[in-house]
């Protein structure tokens, strides 16, 4: 499916302090064995169920079903970078819109870089492009380009700021119990 990357739909960063050393923090394995109630802890009520699995070359992917700015999203990121420090995850999403399902590709970047001896920066950025596919739902409920840009990117950025302070969290408390 094509995607048009010339077209930004969301762009959001967020960042939260770990109270933890850079070096007991992996986001790769928090991630991907995170528990499906954790996860629904980190944004509630938007988040509402996550699993992992693999592509079938074998790739490790997150599957995450949430609420953002009352879409109903199907996320199926599949990691191309999957490394302690940082994950980069990218998904061709299933939306759910008042004019039916759509698909827009969303990348979800996770990092971590040290501050000090003891405490890290955890960042959380997404970002999604929209499909043709997607535009063309915009055309059918007459809603223009810019408008979609303005509600998700609100949406996004309200969702992003609370689910990044709540990851962090749940990195923080991984990263203390390990051995």
């Amino acid at each position: 499916m094509d995607i048009l990357t010339d077209m930004v739909l969301v762009e959001s960063e967020k960042t939260a302090t770990i109270h933890a050393p850079v070096e007991r923090v992996d986001i790769a394995d928090w991630l991907l064995h995170l528990p499906d109630a954790e996860y629904q802890r980190c944004a509630p009520p938007d988040h509402i169920a996550a699993g992992t699995t693999t592509t079938d070359d074998g790739r490790p992917m997150s599957i995450n079903v949430e609420v953002i700015g009352g879409s109903l999203m199907v996320q199926h990121y599949v990691a191309e970078v999957h490394e302690p420090h940082h994950c980069r995850m990218v998904s061709l999403s299933d939306v759910q819109t008042p004019a039916g399902w759509t698909k827009i590709q969303v990348i979800w970047d996770l990092s971590v870089t040290a501050l000090d001896s003891a405490s890290c920066r955890y960042t959380n950025q997404v970002l999604s492009y929209p499909t043709p596919a997607f535009l063309e739902t915009l055309k059918v409920a007459g809603i223009s380009f810019e408008d979609a840009v303005a509600d998700r990117q609100a949406a996004s950025d309200d969702h992003n700021r609370r689910e990044t302070a709540l990851y962090a969290q749940s990195l923080e408390r991984k990263a203390l119990a390990r051995n």
